[in-house]
């Protein structure tokens, strides 16, 4: 189990200007919806941009606070 705001920090530790918007899918709190704005994934493809974001949150996903996380990647101008 992780918090909302657990992921969120993960995140900005990677990608500091990270807009971050987290939903608990099933109410368990280790099923997420995740959506990530950053111009960190300007040039990127869409496999890079969650490359970066699982790269973002691998602690959780090991030991296992994160069992499924789906994820919308988006620069800040909507790419």
């Amino acid at each position: 189990m992780i918090t909302s705001d657990a992921l969120t920090s993960y995140i900005r530790k990677a990608m500091p200007d990270a807009v971050v918007s987290v939903a608990d899918r099933t109410g368990t709190m280790d099923h997420f919806s995740i959506t990530v704005v950053s111009d960190h994934f300007k040039g990127k493809n869409l496999m890079d941009r969650h490359r970066m974001v699982y790269g973002a949150l691998d602690e959780p996903m090991k030991d296992g606070r994160i069992h499924a996380l789906e994820i919308k990647a988006e620069t800040i101008d909507g790419g």
